[in-house]
């Protein structure tokens, strides 16, 4: 008989992916997501987008009898559910904790009493802070978080001691984390919990650390999601989209199909058990190229990116992934390459609406003096 897994989140962007990937290959999957109107819009019903093979229970994480209920005969969880967004948890701070710390929480108690094959939790680029960086004297050391005096200077890189700028490298699970949001702290809390509890209890956990994932059916009203869906709503609205700083900034940005399948490689690879992963694409763009090269693939190259010279509390200068751990345990290789992936979401953008609340958001920011 096939496994039976949950996706706690499941009927979210990366979740109905994963979903695609397990049925794809014989699993039954079963969604507990409680359809935050802020991804899935007001009154939303099932999204057109999720698999009608996967059976979706409408729930909130936090609620003990929704988490109990979405386990009975599940062998395999996947832990998705979170709020996402590092400039709006840090004044949200009281509802991404809730969601995201004491949600992991609940669904950890009830893994206690009912215990899985596997439970695989989703982690995030962000609790890395700042990534890795190369010195002058050629010995990796891992990027500090910049003085304020130096960002309101709009001097953007990270510089080492002697003050010279450092150059970024790619960042392998081995950097300590440096958490600089309220988003990733609750992140790497969902990563320890989970990590913690399952050495304690033997239910064998592992950690993904996605980086900036992008593709189809994002949410493009949700000016807190990923940066790509951000841009795409800008450009369907015929605006610019707003970059901070000068826009060279780097991140590793991974197509959702490759962290569907990281996903699955993590819950059938044995030696994975009690391990954290890297899931990105392993390669660095700027911040501005990609909005140029998404301006391109649209057609739009005369909406030319709004570069704002402003810092966002919270945010970090470069971080991009080494992916070689996934790839030697996992069995893990990308195989989406940016242009192919952006090209896949122009064509599903024709048709589509969003309502571009990037402006409303970053003045909200702003009222709270947190950007610079």
């Amino acid at each position: 008989m096939s496994k039976h897994v949950l996706i706690t989140g499941g009927a979210g962007f990366i979740g109905a992916h994963l979903a695609r990937e397990l049925l794809g290959r014989g699993y039954r999957v079963r969604a507990l997501d409680n359809l935050s109107p802020q991804v899935h819009g007001e009154g939303t019903p099932r999204p057109p987008y999720l698999s009608p093979d996967v059976e979706l229970l409408v729930g909130d994480v936090r609620d003990p009898d929704a988490v109990k209920s979405a386990l009975r005969g599940i062998d395999a969880v996947y832990h998705l559910a979170a709020t996402v967004g590092v400039g709006q948890s840090m004044y949200e701070i009281a509802r991404y904790t809730d969601v995201n710390n004491l949600g992991t929480a609940t669904l950890l108690e009830a893994l206690i009493e009912r215990p899985v094959e596997r439970l695989v939790v989703a982690s995030s680029m962000s609790i890395y802070g700042e990534g890795m960086y190369r010195a002058a004297d050629g010995s990796a050391v891992p990027g500090q978080e910049r003085p304020l005096d130096q960002l309101k200077a709009g001097d953007w890189e990270v510089r080492g001691e002697d003050g010279r700028p450092l150059t970024p490298i790619p960042t392998p699970e081995t950097k300590t984390p440096t958490l600089a949001s309220v988003y990733a702290l609750s992140k790497y809390d969902q990563e320890r919990l989970c990590l913690i509890i399952g050495r304690a209890y033997h239910i064998p956990v592992v950690a993904l650390r996605f980086f900036n994932v992008f593709g189809t059916c994002q949410a493009l009203s949700n000016p807190y999601t990923g940066v790509l869906a951000i841009f795409a709503s800008r450009f369907l609205n015929g605006r610019p989209p707003l970059i901070f700083e000068d826009g060279r900034q780097q991140r590793d940005f991974v197509h959702v199909t490759d962290v569907a399948r990281a996903c699955r490689l993590a819950l059938e690879a044995p030696e994975a058990a009690g391990q954290v992963f890297n899931v990105g694409s392993g390669q660095a763009y700027t911040i501005q190229e990609i909005a140029r090269r998404l301006a391109r693939t649209l057609g739009m190259e005369h909406v030319t990116p709004e570069i704002t010279g402003k810092y966002r509390a919270g945010d970090i200068r470069h971080c991009f992934a080494d992916i070689s751990q996934a790839r030697r345990v996992l069995g893990y290789e990308p195989r989406v390459p940016l242009d192919e992936g952006l090209a896949e979401i122009c064509g599903w953008l024709e048709g589509q609406t969003a309502a571009d609340r990037v402006a409303e958001a970053g003045a909200e920011l702003a009222r709270r003096g947190l950007t610079v």
